[in-house]
């Protein structure tokens, strides 16, 4: 180890010191290698002395010039390779042949002639095995210092069981090592864990740079999430990568890798708690029933399934037009332990009015959860005639279909962009709500109702996925406007609202969640740049790592979000969900303007489906460029 730390010092120099210490080197090698052809002529060991020194200063008046001038020390020594050896041969033989004009063809007396032959050929041994020695040491010293920076130093936050296990479990890894844990208990800041030293989480800014961290990894599976957030506040400036604890059962057959550490919660990203379920309400609708989910394959459907399933239901039905995704959501649940209900596939459009009252009449489920919706605000915008059908004629479908087959409860998967919409998909879902409401006010035996929440993080077509993968690619992270705020909520998080939603429905009823303070969408990926380890480049900091840059507004798209219509919301038995009676229009009313806006649909005639959904619609005035689908149809050429 001694060893190393003076390779180590070595290498740490400047390249002008190098040099000279390499030159030094060679003096002392001249100097040694006289000698030494004094004593092999002399056969015995001598010191030099008289007309004998004066080989000294003419060996070095020599040779230096020449190994300067051919190169010697312009060579970066840990790589010397065959043809840094022909110049130093070279270098050596044309300084042996001065060397032996002065010293053997001239001879000087008092020094004999061999000695002008054997000090060359022993300059030539000395110079060359010290070009390979150096090399030896450095190249692998070198080697060492590229593996050990290709290395990433972690420092593991919490030094409980899980922090402990991780670096046990990581201790021969070759992808990252851990150099220290950062724990809040001042009784252990100092002292070592399994060789490990444990530091104040006060010191991270100082610790990160000295010990060349650049990841932080959280092992703190049992705070609270206010907690949580502060620590995460603390690390957002420090310039390190936050990520998670891996599932250490999933690493037992080997050792963890760097790709195996996890990015942060959703729940991290958004800074806030969620909202904590009520248990009863959760299997109030759902243990022991068969219940059907549309649109199960989706990002919401999908974890509506995954939380369904935990909640035991005496049959899941999964129904959804996506092939693929319904083949992987039906292998996922199948693959869970202990699942000992029915899981049932359908593959189904739900504007298939004869599939989905077959279907219905068949299976007659206790409740049914309607997710399926096109809700991609741009695409909606250009594709008006399919976000019609799907959004409102496909819940129209399930939902009659379902009142005649005698369903208990039937919830809507809606979304805050119902709310005084500015764009297609918003009018959509919208006039779906009023549709159910006019249903149940005409006196459906079904309980009718629909869950109206904010983006979801996480989903497709979320911001946090695509802030992901441009900040992976280095940025820039594009914005559509720099004051753009929203309500966000994770998947779980909205799956367990629908679900509650649906156990305290009455018939009409529109369940909104309490979700707080709208999040700014700019403070969302300055949190999430900066939780990378990285920063972000602006006026302040023009050196910053990752760009933020604006679009524009989409068509359709709001500055800010709504969650409701009205101003009195009711509460209810969940905290944190409120119940709105909004206006709508009576059935009678509103059944010939959707067959007026069925005709235009089956014709698609995007105007006039625009201008219908503006008539029903409350706040919806359609703007912008209108794709009329009917005149590309005619006008495309053979």
């Amino acid at each position: 180890m001694i060893a190393h730390k003076y390779v180590q010092q070595i290498l740490d120099l400047p390249r002008p010191t190098k040099r000279a210490l390499a030159l030094l080197v060679d003096t002392c090698l001249c100097v040694l290698s006289i000698w030494l052809a004094f004593c092999f002529r002399l056969n015995d060991w001598v010191a030099l002395s008289g007309v004998q020194l004066l080989t000294i200063p003419v060996s070095l008046g020599i040779a230096l010039p020449i190994f300067i001038s051919m190169g010697l020390y312009r060579a970066i020594f840990r790589f010397v390779g065959w043809s840094a050896s022909i110049t130093v041969i070279k270098a050596v033989s044309i300084y042996g042949l001065a060397f032996m004009a002065v010293f053997t063809a001239v001879s000087i007396p008092g020094i004999p002639r061999t000695v002008g032959v054997l000090q060359p050929l022993l300059l030539l041994l000395a110079i060359g095995l010290s070009r390979f020695t150096t090399r030896y040491f450095l190249y692998e010293a070198y080697n060492r210092i590229l593996r050990r920076s290709a290395e990433k130093n972690i420092l593991v936050y919490g030094a409980g069981f899980q922090g402990r296990q991780f670096s046990g479990a990581s201790s021969h890894s070759a992808d990252f090592r851990i150099v220290g844990y950062l724990d809040d208990d001042k009784s252990l800041h100092g002292s070592l864990i399994g060789g490990i030293k444990v530091y104040d989480p006060g010191n991270i800014v100082d610790l990160s740079a000295r010990l060349n961290v650049r990841t932080v990894l959280l092992a703190l599976p049992e705070i609270d999430r206010t907690r949580r957030n502060q620590i995460l506040e603390t690390l957002r400036g420090v310039r390190v990568a936050v990520r998670t604890v891996p599932d250490l059962n999933a690493l037992a057959v080997g050792q963890p890798q760097l790709a195996d550490l996890q990015e942060l919660d959703l729940e991290d990203l958004l800074g806030r708690s969620p909202v904590e379920p009520n248990q009863a309400l959760l299997e109030r609708n759902v243990r022991g029933k068969v219940v059907l989910v549309t649109g199960a394959a989706g990002s919401i459907g999908s974890e509506l399934c995954r939380c369904l399933a935990d909640l035991k239901p005496s049959m899941l039905l999964l129904l959804d037009q996506s092939e693929y995704g319904l083949y992987s959501l039906e292998n996922e649940l199948c693959g869970r332990d202990h699942v000992d209900f029915s899981i049932v596939p359908l593959l189904v459009d739900v504007c298939d009015d004869l599939l989905i009252t077959r279907i219905l009449q068949t299976w007659r489920p206790d409740t049914v959860y309607h997710a399926a919706a096109y809700k991609h605000v741009p695409l909606v915008e250009q594709n008006p005639v399919a976000g019609v059908k799907t959004n409102v004629f496909g819940t129209l479908t399930v939902a009659k279909a379902a009142i005649a087959a005698g369903v208990g409860s039937f919830i809507l998967v809606s979304t805050d962009k119902a709310v005084r919409p500015t764009n297609v998909m918003g009018a959509t879902k919208r006039l779906a709500e009023m549709t159910l409401q006019a249903l149940a006010d005409d006196g459906a035996k079904t309980m009718l109702a629909m869950v109206r929440f904010g983006n979801v993080l996480g989903s497709s077509g979320s911001v946090v996925p695509l802030f992901r993968q441009q900040i992976s690619h280095g940025g820039p992270i594009t914005l559509t406007h720099p004051d753009i705020t929203r309500f966000f909520m994770t998947v779980p998080e909205a799956a367990r609202l629908v679900i509650q939603a649906g156990a305290m429905g009455e018939g009409g009823d529109v369940f909104v969640l309490d979700m707080g303070e709208p999040v700014k969408v700019m403070d969302l990926a300055r949190r999430m740049v900066e939780l990378s380890g990285l920063t972000v480049r602006d006026e302040q900091n023009p050196s910053g790592d990752i760009s933020i840059v604006t679009t524009g507004l989409r068509p359709g798209e709001k500055l800010y979000e709504e969650t409701l219509i009205g101003d009195n919301p009711e509460p209810t038995e969940q905290p944190k969900v409120l119940r709105a009676r909004e206006r709508f229009m009576n059935w009678e009313i509103l059944a010939p303007a959707l067959d007026r806006l069925n005709v235009l649909a089956d014709d698609g005639d995007a105007v006039g489906l625009r201008n219908v959904l503006g008539e029903l619609v409350e706040g919806y005035r359609p703007f912008g460029k209108v794709v009329d689908f009917v005149s590309i149809r005619q006008e495309r050429p053979n």
